[in-house]
């Protein structure tokens, strides 16, 4: 069985089949740190599963905004021109927490978050927490990533 183990600590995501290592990435979680509060700006923690998947066709770089694609595609210029956005790009795989009370339903629903595995420009760093509140990936990543996994597949992030 696949899952996702993903190391707040390291800055790491690891793609584990019957709990052997198959895949390895760098990322970027939450910039405040772990926290599991609605409005927190933090990564949460706990037993997740692919709720939703994103952008199958989506070309590299596509950009998204409410989970819908933009019809842009992430450039320099385009970055410039719209200083500040939180760009989600490439692939979207949105998390949905799995225990009650923790990181599911009142002011810690990681889904009702908009909590979600996800494309960034190539441009920032990976490795480091950056993010306000997600896990963002290099854009060949996410995309090798999403091909290797299926909805509900389980993600522990710790």
């Amino acid at each position: 069985m696949r899952h996702l183990q993903v190391s707040i600590a390291n800055q790491t995501l690891t793609l584990l089949e019957d709990e052997q290592p198959v895949a390895h990435y760098l990322v970027s979680t939450a910039l405040k740190g772990a926290g599991e509060r609605s409005g927190s700006e933090q990564t949460p923690r706990g037993h997740h599963i692919i709720r939703a998947m994103i952008g199958a066709d989506a070309p590299y770089g596509a950009v998204f905004r409410g989970r819908r694609p933009t019809g842009e595609v992430w450039t320099p210029e385009l970055h410039e021109r719209h200083p500040g956005r939180d760009w989600i790009l490439s692939r979207i795989l949105w998390l949905s927490g799995v225990e009650t009370g923790r990181n599911r339903l009142g002011q810690c629903d990681t889904m009702r978050r908009y909590i979600y595995i996800h494309g960034t420009p190539d441009s920032e760093p990976m490795g480091e927490p950056l993010s306000h509140g997600c896990i963002r990936m290099r854009n060949e990543d996410i995309i090798d990533l999403f091909d290797r996994v299926d909805a509900y597949t389980p993600v522990f992030i710790e």
